[in-house]
C-alpha cells in the first residue's frame, strides 16, 4: 500500500476545493449570522463537540475571546446526556461542531442549552441529522462524503467555517479577506514535503506534540490523528503547560512535534523548541526558526489565524504516509468506527 493510494490522503487533498464551496455558499448566511451576533452581544460562548470536532472547539475558543473578549467554554456534554441537568444559558452563544450530527450526547446537551436560553448554531456536514434539528440556524460544512475513519476534510472545513463566522462576527476584513486565499493555500500546502519528519515517526514509540493559542488546536488533532492511523503514543500540549511537569519526560531521543503561527506566541514556541533540542530531543518545527539541530518543516506564510489551519493540511499529508511506513491502514484504524454515537 502507498500513502498516495489510501481515501485518507485524497481526502484531505480535496480540503482546498472544499473551503472554496463552503465559503461560497455560507456567505449570505455567515453575515447574517454575525449581525444576529452583534446584536444579541452574547455574555458568554459555549463550544460542544467530541473528537476532532472537540479540537476545532479550541481552535473557536482562541478566536473568540481573542476577538470579542467573550468567555468562551467547552461544553460539558454528560452534564445533560448523563446527570441531567438543565444549564442557565440566557444571553450565550452555543456553537456545536459535527460532522455527523449523531451522537446522542451532543444531541442531548445541544437541546438542553437551547432550552436553557442558548443561541444555538450547529456547523455540521449533516445539515439534515439529529443536531441540525434541535439548532436554531444550521450551517452545512459542505465537506461532502467522507469515508476514511480518520477525518480531515471535515476539520479543516469545520476550522474554515468557524473563522468565517467569528470573522463575519467581530468584523474582521483582514481575517476575511484571508480566507478569500485559503483554497489555494491549502493545495499549497499539501504540497510541502515533510518526510524529513518521517523517520522519527517511524521510530517513535510516544511523542509529544506542541502549539499554542490556535495552534494548539491543530497540536491536539495531530496527536489524536497519530494515535488512530499510526498507533503511537501521541500526547498534545500547550507550550505554556508543556513546562509544568510533562517537560520531565523529555530526554534524550524525545520526539516532539512543534507546530508554530506567526502571532505572539512564536517566539515562545522557538525558545521552547531550542530547551528541547538543549536536550538532546528530536525536535520537529514547523512555523518558527529552529536551531541547527531542530528538523525544520515548511509553512506557509499566512494570517496567523489561517497558519494552523494550513499545517495540518501539511500534517495530514505526513500521517498518511507514517501511517503506512508503520504498516497501518489510515483508512480503517483499528476498532474505531467513522460516526461514534456517544450516550
Amino acid at each position: 500500500m502507498r500513502a498516495e493510494d489510501t481515501r485518507m490522503f485524497h481526502e484531505a487533498a480535496a480540503a482546498g476545493e472544499v473551503v472554496a464551496t463552503q465559503l461560497a455558499r455560507n456567505a449570505q448566511v455567515m453575515a447574517e449570522l454575525g449581525d444576529r451576533l452583534r446584536h444579541l452581544s452574547p455574555t458568554i460562548a459555549l463550544i460542544s463537540g467530541r473528537g476532532s470536532s472537540d479540537n476545532a472547539g479550541v481552535y473557536a475558543r482562541y478566536l473568540i475571546e481573542t476577538g470579542t473578549g467573550v468567555p468562551t467554554s467547552p461544553a460539558a456534554l454528560s452534564a445533560s446526556s448523563v446527570y441531567d441537568v438543565e444549564p442557565r444559558l440566557k444571553g450565550a452563544v452555543c456553537i456545536a461542531i459535527s460532522q455527523s450530527g449523531q451522537s446522542p450526547d451532543l444531541v442531548a446537551s445541544v437541546s438542553a442549552a437551547r432550552a436553557g436560553g442558548a443561541f444555538v448554531i450547529a456547523l455540521v456536514n449533516a445539515p439534515d441529522s439529529r443536531l441540525a434539528a434541535v439548532a436554531d440556524v444550521t450551517v452545512p460544512l459542505h465537506a461532502g462524503a467522507e469515508t476514511s475513519v480518520a477525518a480531515t476534510k471535515s476539520f479543516i472545513a469545520s476550522l474554515s467555517a468557524l473563522a468565517q463566522l467569528i470573522g463575519c462576527w467581530t468584523g474582521d476584513d483582514a481575517l476575511l479577506e484571508a480566507l478569500d486565499a485559503l483554497p489555494d493555500q491549502l493545495d499549497a500546502a499539501f504540497r510541502q514535503d515533510w518526510s524529513p519528519a518521517l523517520e522519527t515517526l517511524v521510530e517513535a514509540q510516544s511523542l509529544y506534540v506542541v502549539g499554542r493559542g490556535p495552534g494548539y488546536a491543530v497540536a491536539r488533532e495531530a496527536a489524536l490523528k497519530l494515535k488512530e492511523t499510526c498507533g503511537l503514543h501521541a500526547e498534545a500540549f500547550s507550550a505554556a503547560e508543556i513546562r509544568h511537569g510533562p517537560m520531565a519526560l523529555v530526554k534524550t531521543g524525545f520526539p516532539v512535534l512543534m507546530l508554530a503561527q506567526d502571532d505572539e506566541t512564536r517566539a515562545d514556541m522557538a525558545a521552547l523548541a531550542a530547551e528541547f533540542a538543549d536536550r538532546d530531543a528530536r525536535v520537529m518545527l514547523a512555523g518558527a526558526q529552529g536551531g541547527p539541530s531542530v528538523t525544520a518543516l515548511r509553512a506557509i506564510d499566512a494570517h496567523p489565524a489561517i497558519q494552523p489551519i494550513l499545517l495540518i493540511q501539511s500534517f495530514y499529508r505526513l500521517a498518511a504516509m507514517a501511517s503506512v511506513a508503520r504498516g497501518y491502514d489510515p483508512d480503517r484504524p483499528p476498532f474505531l468506527n467513522k460516526v461514534t454515537e456517544t450516550l
